[in-house]
């Protein structure tokens, strides 16, 4: 057990009252020499909100001074939530109690009101112990002597205060970065400068480089970076070789978007005499190149993973090796991680080997291609890639094997539409629909499954230190809730103490092709946990899988190139017992960052996709659209389109009666008419407004819809 384990443990006992340093030292029997090392230690904690410094230099534990530590969630409106770094419900913090904390910040709040009669628990912000916004993204609004700039995040209340000589010549609604100089205090709005100009709102990119300013991505590449990769040869030497097995010669592709060009997955496939398949997966070698510490690699581990923003990439790695010598184009030699598995008719792996490898592809399949060859049966398309046409149709037959065993045992597949959104040469979006998912995409979905859940097993019993992907049983409440809602729209679910996976894909498959399929899908996968990085090999829930990670994207995934130089050690014989107790530090701290970048690119891909549905919807004003409702608030409900946009109808704008939020039926109720809005109900809408700033998109109801929709008497017959 550490020292810092150790006071912890001290400072938990239900005996203990707080203590000074004074009183700490002697109970840990601390050294003269050590004192200044302990005290360090306390400092240190106390920053980090393990330990509270009371205001007579006694120290304790949050939980046991009535305090909560944890991260503070803005809204418009001037409060928030703190989001407790331990199991409990969340905080509220009414705006008189926020004492100048702001969206992100880490801080210490203490407990006014414990929840009581369905309302919240209450408290006030009394420390702020780590600064979220060191600079903040918004828009320029000037006056004569001074000026403000609004953030563009609107979790950020406050505006900053930017003094007449600090605006680095920034004129009114120009996008800026300010730079925070004094933090806000009670009644005290933040300081700051300008410290770059990113252009009026209007200008062409401006919008998106706004939200990559927002979320701290990086733009370009540190120049000892782009040195480095610069530096890497281009051919591969004589000596990797001899000591990699050679399988040129045989047939791969690769299968991918037609806008990729960071290819970093081929497979192969062979039907054995036995009638067993040969599956080949063999992933680009990036841990050659990106070797543990190296300027790439400390570049690749503060990223965590490539960003995709519809017009762009923000990689994980320089161009330089993500298009160049790691990524598989045809017909040229490459380096690769190759998982070679025997798969019998029933979809099980009977044997597996990882290893190194020589590979060169023989074909850039697009996943439109290859979906022409399966399932159009496009003779021009089967004609160009003759050679390849039964490998294709095995293919296909496999990845059918693989996703049925995977339904089988209880996998939740969700039938989803992506948004693919389409711009125009001035990154204006020009058409929005649901993104094909198609025998192509399937294929490969289903062999890097298979792959990843193999190398993760083998790498279990191997019992060395390594990064899983892991997904958590379900929170039981939400489950419940789940439940209820199901049952109460006549779907018959049952299940004891531990939910199986099983149970929730036999919903979906009874509503699947239904009107609350979309619906239904959507309230299930909001009461599922999100899936993360670990040390630990805990299962995925969403899989059905005991053992999952992911082995197959190492050009646009950290925990892949981290896992990729383990695994390599392993098979090298290089992995011994210090070697493997020096690991343990790192992949934790790998699977930590990587989860964390993860959940920051996906809110940067969503506000952008979000930004971009506005735009679009801000031309067509007036225009009226058949929709489906896909969320029922208490103040509105949510209505999606064929194309995937959502948007708010305001209950305001139901005028018609007075309406009741029924949050047991997930609907609306009319007072008078008794006249009900709920999941599932088709609607027709007219689009009435966009804020562009929020990138929110508002209907209303056209009178066909109110029509349409049910009474309770209806619902009851």
């Amino acid at each position: 057990m550490s020292v810092q384990e150790s006071i912890l443990e001290f400072m938990r006992k239900q005996a203990y009252k707080p203590m000074n340093i004074k009183e700490l030292s002697e109970a840990f029997d601390v050294k003269k020499a050590d004192y200044k090392i302990f005290k360090k230690l306390l400092k240190d904690m106390s920053k980090e909100g393990l330990i509270i410094k009371n205001r007579t230099d006694h120290y304790g534990v949050p939980e046991k001074m009535g305090l909560i530590t944890g991260t503070l969630q803005g809204n418009a409106k001037g409060f928030g939530f703190v989001i407790a770094d331990e199991e409990r419900p969340d905080i509220y913090v009414p705006s008189p109690y926020m004492n100048g904390a702001l969206n992100g910040d880490k801080v210490v709040a203490k407990i006014l009101k414990e929840n009581e009669n369905g309302k919240k628990c209450e408290g006030e912000i009394i420390r702020i112990l780590e600064r979220a916004n060191k600079t903040i993204v918004g828009t320029y609004e000037d006056s004569k002597n001074f000026g403000f700039v609004v953030a563009d995040d609107v979790r950020i209340a406050q505006d900053v205060f930017i003094p007449k000589g600090s605006a680095k010549g920034a004129k009114h609604g120009d996008v800026v970065v300010a730079e925070i100089t004094q933090w806000p205090k009670k009644k005290r709005n933040p300081e700051g400068k300008v410290i770059e100009i990113l252009g009026n709102k209007g200008d062409k990119g401006v919008d998106i480089l706004t939200i990559i300013k927002k979320h701290k991505l990086p733009e370009k590449f540190p120049a000892k970076v782009e040195n480095f990769a610069a530096s890497i040869p281009q051919e591969i030497p004589e000596s990797e070789y001899k000591r990699r097995r050679d399988l040129r010669d045989i047939k791969m592709v690769t299968i991918d978007g037609e806008d990729a060009k960071d290819l970093d997955d081929a497979v192969s496939l062979e039907v054995l005499p036995n009638g067993n398949f040969k599956l080949g997966v063999h992933i680009a070698d990036v841990s050659n190149y990106v070797r543990e510490n190296n300027p790439l690699d400390q570049e690749a581990l503060k990223r965590g993973n490539s960003v995709y923003l519809i017009d762009r990439v923000i990689p994980m790695l320089p161009k330089k090796l993500s298009n160049g010598i790691c990524s598989l184009n045809p017909r040229q030699d490459r380096l690769a991680m190759t998982c070679m598995m025997e798969i019998d008719h029933t979809g099980k792996v009977l044997k597996h080997d990882i290893f190194e490898s020589v590979i060169s592809t023989n074909e850039r399949m697009t996943y439109t291609d290859v979906t022409k060859i399966l399932r159009d049966k496009d003779e021009e398309t089967i004609k160009r890639y003759d050679y390849l046409y039964e490998d294709f149709k095995a293919m296909e037959e496999l990845a059918s094997i693989l996703y049925k065993k995977r339904i089988a045992r209880g996998a939740i597949d969700f039938e989803f539409e992506e948004s693919k959104i389409t711009l125009n040469e001035l990154g204006k979006p020009v058409q929005i629909g649901p993104y094909e998912r198609a025998v192509a995409n399937r294929i490969i979905e289903e062999f890097m499954l298979v792959c990843n859940e193999t190398v993760a097993e083998h790498f279990f019993w191997a019992n060395i230190p390594f990064v899983y992907r892991v997904h958590e049983d379900p929170d039981s409440e939400k489950l419940e809730r789940f439940n209820e809602f199901v049952h109460n729209i006549g779907y018959a679910v049952k299940w004891g103490a531990e939910v199986h996976p099983k149970q929730l894909q036999d919903v979906i498959e009874k509503i699947k092709g239904t009107k609350e399929e979309t619906v239904v899908s959507t309230l299930l996968l909001r009461s599922l946990k999100q899936a993360r990085y670990s040390p630990e090999c805990s299962g995925h829930f969403g899989l059905a899988a005991r053992y999952y990670c992911h082995f197959t994207s190492p050009i646009r995934r950290y925990p892949d190139l981290m896992i990729h130089r383990v695994i390599k050690e392993y098979i090298n014989g290089q992995m011994d017992e210090k070697r493997s107790k020096k690991l343990i530090g790192t992949v934790d701290y790998a699977a930590i960052q990587s989860s964390q970048m993860e959940r920051v690119a996906q809110e940067a891909e969503r506000e952008v996709d979000s930004l971009k549905k506005a735009e679009y919807m801000a031309d067509r004003i007036g225009e009226e659209y058949d929709g489906i409702i896909s969320s029922v608030t208490n103040f509105g409900i949510f209505v999606q389109l064929p194309n995937t946009i959502e948007g708010l109808v305001h209950i305001s704008e139901l005028t018609d009666d007075y309406y009741v939020y029924d949050e047991k039926y997930l609907s609306l109720v009319g007072e008078r008419t008794k006249k009900i809005y709920k999941l599932g109900d088709e609607v027709r809408i007219r689009v009435e407004k966009v804020d562009l700033d929020s990138h929110e998109i508002y209907f209303k109801l056209t009178d066909s819809s109110d029509e349409d929709s049910e009474t309770e008497e209806d619902v009851e017959e």
